[in-house]
């Protein structure tokens, strides 16, 4: 992601206030899922990725300025963010160190899985014959991004683009609360065998999916689209399992 290769000197401009000329631009931080987040929503999404990808570790305690530092953003939105991830407990505060990243067992990662099939699965279908085609098109950009950001090993960019997919993919069901109960069972998944499936190359597998998917989607094939789903789903829980063995 752009936003951890800058330095922990350059903080962001806030939304809405000018940049001084001159100063370096803020971070490119992701907006998910469509919706018009807060700039401490977009850091926790930011954060999310990193843990969703397995860069920040189960276990581990990390400090709120060491966190800044790493993603080039300053250490007040990165503290408010990691509060609201505690709340969704996928961190816990540690007093005076800052926040130790809460792991997953394999029971739970099988029933977000389960719950996310029969969530997406037969809602995605149903886009097969009700999603106006241009709103589809308008998400291959996003596919497009998960294939290279495959191809380039980039995992958190990885996590941010197919979170954007899959969420803008649900949101034209037009059942917001759907998208946020989604949105919060990516939050608490880790994909730990990401690292290892791109080392490989078998990532690009998964990240072509996305559009065939779109293709599916567009061609009006909802039994291509209910196969591509699931099996795209399989392999998400693939990736969760595959450094467990």
């Amino acid at each position: 992601m752009a936003a951890a290769r800058r330095t922990s000197s350059e903080t962001p401009t806030p939304p809405g206030v000018p940049a001084t000329p001159g100063a370096p631009s803020p971070p490119t931080l992701p907006v998910l899922g469509g919706r018009r987040s807060s700039y401490r929503e977009r850091v926790a999404d930011a954060l999310r990725a990193a843990l969703i990808a397995g860069e920040l570790l189960p276990g581990e305690v990390y400090s709120a300025p060491a966190l800044a530092a790493r993603f080039g953003v300053s250490a007040t939105p990165v503290r408010e963010a990691m509060l609201d991830l505690a709340k969704e407990g996928v961190v816990a505060a540690v007093p005076n160190k800052g926040f130790r990243v809460t792991d997953v067992s394999d029971r739970q990662l099988d029933e977000y899985t389960h719950v996310r099939a029969l969530i997406e699965i037969p809602t995605v279908a149903a886009l097969a014959t009700g999603a106006d085609p241009v709103s589809l098109e308008a998400l291959r950009p996003a596919a497009r991004e998960i294939v290279a950001a495959a191809v380039a090993g980039d995992l958190i960019a990885y996590v941010e683009a197919d979170t954007r997919f899959h969420l803008g993919l649900l949101a034209l069901a037009g059942n917001a609360h759907l998208v946020e109960v989604v949105r919060e069972l990516r939050g608490r998944a880790r994909l730990y065998g990401l690292t290892a499936l791109s080392a490989s190359g078998r990532l690009l597998a998964s990240a072509e999916e996305h559009l065939e998917l779109l293709d599916a989607l567009l061609a009006r094939d909802e039994q291509a689209v209910r196969e591509v789903m699931t099996r795209h789903l399989g392999h998400v829980r693939g990736l969760w399992a595959s450094a467990r063995e």
